[in-house]
């Protein structure tokens, strides 16, 4: 177990810290040959400090977000960029920038771009396992909708209860219910918490505990919820977002779709888990 985590450690060491010391930027998106002080292959989501030098090689690109403002620039090779206080600037060929209403929490960007760091190289010194099994859902802290679609391990027929955490009155139970998931028929009350069990054979096939979100937290988050066909970064910081609001089991589902579309960023399976 020791020499594991001495492993561990030193992957982490030589991969250098996921978060740039007083951050002010960070990488959104990445294709190709990209170097950050010339060190190679940077981790998506990495923040970036004033005065870093970014090197895009040829027929490569790099995205990168401002924390404050929400300003990305879009870096294509071959060229050098520095990062300065308020503007990518590019020593051939100058970035493409684009404004959005995106402001990076830095305290979720820190812990997510950690854990992906931390999960993709601990990945490399160990035995490749099963996928894991399917979760059910909502099965763990927040959620963000008042109707969710309920999900369990197919069964032929299952009884379906919904209650509200300390009542003992069921708020819904529908019987017979065929192919592992369920929408329930009416919305939740926000700012609640519930539990829910389904059951067939007498035997258990799902069960979760989860919190509904305020109705400012729900309008926020359909504001920005961005279309199937929307940026590659517009969709990786709504799932940021929704981990920032507690609701994981739905950014993890946001960070796996990535992942299918981008088989070249680890960082996003390794995220999905």
């Amino acid at each position: 177990m020791k020499k594991i985590l001495r492993t561990f450690l030193l992957f982490l060491l030589a991969a250098g810290p996921a978060v740039a010391a007083d951050g002010i930027a960070f990488i959104t998106d990445m294709k190709g040959e990209v170097a950050i002080d010339g060190n190679s292959r940077p981790m998506l989501l990495s923040e970036l400090a004033k005065g870093q030098k970014i090197t895009v090689g040829p027929h490569s690109q790099a995205s990168v977000m401002y924390i404050a403002t929400g300003k990305e620039y879009v870096l294509k090779g071959a060229s050098e960029y520095l990062v300065k206080d308020t503007e990518i600037a590019g020593s051939i060929m100058p970035p493409v920038a684009r404004s959005t209403e995106w402001r990076a929490n830095s305290r979720v960007l820190a812990q997510v771009a950690t854990t992906s760091a931390a999960s993709v190289r601990m990945r490399s010194v160990s035995v490749t396992k099963a996928p894991p099994a399917p979760r059910a859902y909502p099965g763990e802290g927040n959620i963000a909708t008042l109707q969710p679609v309920f999900r369990w391990h197919e069964a032929p027929a299952a009884e379906f209860t919904l209650l509200v955490v300390g009542q003992d009155k069921a708020v819904h139970v529908a019987r017979s219910v065929a192919g592992g998931t369920y929408k329930l028929p009416a919305k939740l009350r926000p700012e609640t918490e519930y539990v829910w069990t389904a059951v067939a054979s007498g035997n258990e096939v799902g069960a979760g505990k989860f919190r509904t979100l305020s109705t400012e937290a729900l309008a926020r988050i359909e504001k920005r919820r961005p279309s199937e066909r929307a940026e590659f970064s517009d969709r990786l910081m709504f799932a940021l977002l929704l981990q920032e609001m507690g609701a994981t089991q739905e950014a993890r589902e946001i960070w796996a779709r990535l992942s299918q579309e981008r088989a070249d960023l680890p960082e996003l399976s390794a995220l999905a888990r």
